[in-house]
């Protein structure tokens, strides 16, 4: 093994098998020979080369005439990473049509194309992924809109909240990160690169741009403006907005982790029969999918920032930073593949404890609607002087281990403008939602725009 990617122990923690397959030695292959193909056959079409030999180059530029190990071989004893391919080629459309294989351009220009053809095709995948993970939260999301849960600042119960709310600001932050993927299509992201050895088209004369173009439509990728060799700022783009839902995605498990912690247990992720979570411990239920599911995120944003380096290129072109393309794409794209389908399998079947979450919120007999109470009791005493009040007595409840509204309904000033039911009608969690279905409704509804 020299890779979690390639190992069969391990591969299915850190990769998908659609995204696996794109990064495979076979479809590199495949997608540099569709560039050579399709640039012999534009340039037969425009009388660069002869068209004879430039049928003979697109038919005998199929995988099947290609042995990945001959192939890596050659590459080791040339310290070329695509010269054993251009061999291959010219030895199989023979001495005269070998001469027009690969002819004009260089090896970054087949390289970053077929590149970019097969980040494309995971671009494809994480879509699909992505649009199929926020349908599922949509529908807990609804699920779970009216579901009683404690909200939490700095890790401490904060007030009431749903369920739903919290999965809402998840949606919503999702459905931003499905947009920022959308958009690499109008920003120019999957683009070719035709346009020779230092990109001014010097070895194809006076139609290298048109043959660029005619290559690039052919190969379904946009135009560059003026070659990219020295500029990887779409790359590095492509690699910030994996990283940035990454982040989103990450967040997620890790909450999910604590709310799954024992001495919370408001949800359980699935759980199928026979998952062991311990070899020495049998009672153990981890949250392995959970665990697995923020973990990604780590190598991401690592990679993201890796990517970022490669932007530093010495001069018109060198390799020192352009070959952590090869480290960076593969693995932000299957991590983040990963993430996805974990993420929709966990929140699909994600077991709510709905009594347990209301348990919760009166595990601090009423602290958590200090807040509600206060602004009840400053409408007759001031909002002021009701926060010194409720703080106070709240401060003693928590020092001294006692029933908060107790302490509060022994205060002068509450005895005498209030009841004792008052005080409990004010620790109904229905009463204290403020308008968290309001803006569930306006989160669907944006969701729904996708």
């Amino acid at each position: 093994m020299t890779d979690v990617l390639d190992s069969i122990l391990l591969q299915g923690n850190f990769s998908t098998p659609a995204v696996r397959a794109i990064w495979s030695d076979e479809n590199k292959i495949k997608k540099q020979l569709k560039v050579e193909a399709s640039l012999s056959k534009i340039e037969g079409q425009l009388d660069v080369i002869p068209q004879k030999s430039a049928d003979k180059i697109v038919s005998i530029a199929s995988i099947e005439n290609f042995n990945i190990k001959d192939l890596a071989k050659e590459a080791q004893e040339k310290r070329h990473s695509l010269i054993a391919l251009v061999h291959r080629l010219q030895t199989l459309a023979g001495d005269e049509d070998g001469e027009y294989v690969h002819f004009g351009v260089t090896t970054q220009d087949i390289v970053d194309t077929g590149t970019v053809l097969q980040v494309k095709e995971a671009y494809d995948v994480l879509l699909k992924d992505s649009k199929n993970l926020i349908a599922i939260l949509k529908v807990q999301t609804n699920r779970y809109r009216d579901t009683i849960h404690i909200g939490r600042t700095h890790g401490i119960q904060a007030i009431p909240t749903t369920f739903g709310f919290k999965l809402a600001v998840w949606l919503d932050e999702l459905v931003r990160d499905h947009k920022r993927l959308v958009e690499l299509k109008s920003r120019n992201i999957f683009v070719g690169n035709i346009n020779g050895a230092i990109g001014t088209y010097a070895g194809f004369g006076a139609k290298g741009p048109e043959i660029e173009q005619k290559v690039l439509e052919d190969l379904e990728l946009d135009v560059p403006t003026i070659s990219w060799q020295a500029s990887r700022d779409r790359l590095a783009e492509f690699a910030t907005v994996i990283g940035i839902y990454s982040g989103t995605l990450g967040k997620i498990g890790h909450e999910l982790f604590n709310l799954m912690r024992t001495e919370i247990n408001e949800i359980q992720e699935p759980f199928k029969k026979g998952e062991v979570g311990s070899s020495t411990m049998p009672q153990k239920r981890n949250p392995a999918l959970i665990e697995s599911l923020a973990a990604l995120t780590q190598p991401i944003l690592k990679d993201v920032g890796l990517m970022l380096e490669t932007m530093e290129i010495d001069s018109e072109r060198d390799s020192m930073h352009w070959r952590n393309e090869w480290i960076v794409l593969p693995e932000i794209t299957n991590y983040l593949d990963t993430q996805l389908t974990l993420a929709a399998t966990i929140i699909k079947d994600l077991q709510v404890n709905e009594s347990q979450m209301l348990r919760n919120v009166n595990l601090q007999n009423g602290l958590p609607f200090a807040e509600h109470i206060m602004f009840n009791v400053g409408v007759v005493i001031g909002k002021q002087s009701a926060h010194e009040l409720v703080y106070k007595s709240a401060m003693k409840a928590i020092e001294q281990h006692e029933n908060f509204l107790d302490i509060l309904y022994e205060q002068p000033e509450i005895k005498k403008e209030f009841t004792r039911d008052e005080l409990r009608s004010w620790t109904d969690p229905t009463k204290v939602l403020g308008s968290i279905s309001v803006k569930i409704d306006d989160v669907l509804n944006k969701a729904n725009e996708l």
